[in-house]
C-alpha cells in the first residue's frame, strides 16, 4: 500500500504564499446575500448574529458577508498563518483554529451561522470536518458551504474525451491531464446529488442547493456558464444553504 498525504505536507502546501486562498467574487457575493436573507437584519427584535468563516483563507468571502450583513459580526477562523496575516487587515476578527484534533477555538452552540467557502474539497476527513461545524452551531443555526461541481457541464464533456475534469488532481506538485497551470489542493469532489446526501447525513437539513459561476471558464464561455446556475447539476460551483438540526 502506498504512503497517503501526511498532515505535515498538507500544512506546508497550505503555508506556501503561492498557493491561492481566495474564494471567487460573485460566488462569495451569491453565498452572503443567501446568508443575508436568512439572518435578517439587526434590529430591536433581532440581536446581531456571530457568523463564523471557516477556512477564510484571504478574507475575500468573509469582507463580502460583511458587506451584505452589516451589524453582525463576521470572524475568520484559518489554520494557516499565511492566509491569517493576510486576512487579519481586512476583517474585525481573525483566529487560528483546525477542524482536526483540538478542534476550533469556539464554544459548543455558539455561532449563528457559518461560511464554508471552497474548503470540503481540500479535506481528508469532511465527516469529522462536519460534525465540528455542527457543533459551533446554535440549533437552527445556518450553514453554507460552496465547493466546485464534479459534474460541471464542461467536466462531463472533458470525461466523455478522456480528459482530467476541471477542479480534480493527482498531484500537489503539479498540474497533471486538467485543463488549468494553479494546483490547489483539491482532495475530494463531488456531485450535488452526493453533497446533499453528505450535509444530510452529518445532522444539518438542506434548504436549498443552487449553483454559481466559476471565474476560470475562458471568457466566450461565461454567458453559458452563468445560464447554467440555474441547473445546480450542471453548475460550476455548488452552494448549499442548510440548517443545523435540533
Amino acid at each position: 500500500m502506498t504512503d497517503t498525504v501526511r498532515p505535515a505536507e498538507l500544512r506546508d502546501f497550505y503555508e506556501n504564499p503561492a498557493v491561492p486562498v481566495a474564494s471567487g467574487t460573485e460566488r462569495s457575493l451569491r453565498q452572503a446575500r443567501i446568508l443575508a436573507r436568512a439572518l435578517g437584519p439587526v434590529g430591536p427584535d433581532r440581536a446581531p448574529a456571530t457568523v463564523l468563516d471557516v477556512g477564510c483563507g484571504d478574507g475575500t468571502a468573509a469582507v463580502t458577508a460583511a458587506l451584505e450583513l452589516p451589524g453582525h459580526h463576521v470572524i475568520g477562523i484559518d489554520w494557516s498563518q499565511d492566509a491569517l496575516r493576510r486576512a487579519a487587515p481586512r476583517l474585525s476578527g481573525a483566529v487560528r483554529g483546525e477542524l482536526s484534533g483540538s478542534g476550533l477555538p469556539i464554544a459548543t452552540g455558539s455561532a449563528d451561522a457559518v461560511l464554508f467557502s471552497e474548503v470540503i474539497e481540500h479535506l481528508v476527513d469532511p465527516d469529522s470536518a462536519l460534525d465540528e461545524l455542527r457543533r459551533v452551531l446554535c440549533p437552527g443555526g445556518h450553514l453554507m458551504l460552496s465547493t466546485p461541481n464534479l459534474a460541471a457541464w464542461y467536466n462531463r464533456a472533458l470525461l466523455l474525451v478522456g480528459v482530467q475534469p476541471v477542479f480534480s488532481e493527482v498531484s500537489l506538485r503539479a498540474v497533471h491531464g486538467r485543463p488549468g497551470h494553479e494546483v490547489v489542493g483539491h482532495l475530494r469532489l463531488s456531485t450535488a446529488r452526493a453533497l446533499r446526501s453528505l450535509v444530510a447525513a452529518s445532522g444539518f437539513e438542506v434548504v436549498a442547493v443552487t449553483g454559481a459561476p466559476f471565474h476560470g471558464v475562458p471568457s466566450p464561455m461565461r454567458p453559458l456558464d452563468r445560464a447554467l446556475c440555474r441547473l445546480p447539476s450542471l453548475a460550476s460551483i455548488l452552494l448549499v444553504h442548510a440548517r443545523r438540526a435540533p
